[in-house]
């Protein structure tokens, strides 16, 4: 029903006797300035103090109501985000509504201002750092290993038994920390309102041990525009050195340490976890039906088999 029509029926009662929702008002975001986008969706700037998520998938209604609810979660344990406060409809899919006032993300902070990229280093690892010393109770959030599974499973159809077998018992044998992790957690999704950074596209937030959020992490800055840099450019809308720049000052500041080789085995780790995703998402993308995703899938599968043999661990 019209939201008018909806209030007077919910006033007098009648919602209890017969099943009735409000309709979704529609909005356009043809000519929005797009200000961040992650795997699920697009963020559009709708006027200067709101923005909406739009979902890449049609049949997302779901999807927009249980990030809406892991926001919320989010926000209550301390961790800046923008809190969606209305569902619409947008070209044939959904969106979230969120107050969003005078912001732009990282990605375009960085491009505009290189030389400041120390500064964006810090406030990213100070926000990573505050998310993951934040523990989440049991089944309030999805447990990112069975998303490594999955990834597995996938892996297994292409690697030789072997290998297949031991990236499974690595995989089961990284410790549930019960820490919360965003899992998209690139310089889109972060934006700086005034003086605050905030979080967005909290669709993918998720418990488990931070080498997940690592592995997800170079899968954004550096595996993306491994194959093709003009693809990375696109996604993170800064050069491809640069953004390579930006993960390696992060994952140092993050661990803490100038010792590299200490650093390069965190970073090999995370590699093989980020491969294998990047090798599901191009197997389920049909890779065998063109010749750029079968160049991928193949760039994909090489190095997990050039990194599998030498790891003993994934967690740091």
């Amino acid at each position: 029903m019209p939201a008018a029509v909806y209030e007077i029926l919910d006033i007098t009662g009648f919602t209890e006797l017969l099943p009735v929702e409000r309709a979704y008002r529609s909005v356009s975001v043809e000519g929005c300035e797009a200000i961040g986008q992650g795997a699920n969706g697009v963020v559009y700037r709708l006027d200067k103090d709101t923005a909406v998520k739009v979902y890449r998938n049609p049949d997302s209604l779901p999807d927009v109501r249980r990030e809406r609810e892991l926001a919320r979660k989010a926000f209550v344990l301390g961790i800046p985000t923008a809190i969606p406060y209305d569902v619409v409809r947008v070209n044939g899919s959904y969106g979230s509504v969120f107050e969003l006032l005078n912001s732009r993300s990282f990605s375009k902070l960085i491009a505009a201002e290189p030389e400041n990229i120390d500064k964006y280093v810090g406030l990213y690892v100070e926000l990573m750092r505050k998310m993951h010393s934040t523990h989440v109770a049991p089944g309030e959030m999805p447990d990112m290993k069975e998303f490594g599974r999955d990834c597995v499973s996938y892996c297994r159809e292409r690697l030789a038994p072997e290998l297949g077998a031991k990236l499974a018992a690595l995989v089961e044998a990284i410790p549930d920390t019960g820490t919360m992790i965003h899992g998209d957690f690139h310089t889109n999704n972060i934006v700086m309102q005034n003086d605050e950074v905030l979080l967005l596209d909290m669709d993918t937030l998720s418990t488990g041990h931070p080498i997940f959020e690592l592995a997800y992490m170079y899968m954004g800055f550096v595996g993306f525009g491994e194959e093709n840099p003009e693809e990375a450019v696109s996604f993170l809308r800064m050069p491809y050195e640069t953004s390579k720049l930006f993960w390696r000052k992060a994952l140092r500041l993050y661990l803490g340490s100038g010792d590299e080789e200490y650093v390069r085995s965190v970073e090999e780790r995370a590699m093989a976890l980020a491969y294998a995703r990047m090798l599901r998402r191009s197997l389920r993308r049909n890779a065998a039906e063109s010749e750029a995703g079968r160049r991928s899938a193949a760039l994909y599968e090489r190095r997990l088999n050039e990194l599998l043999p030498r790891l003993d661990r994934l967690d740091f």
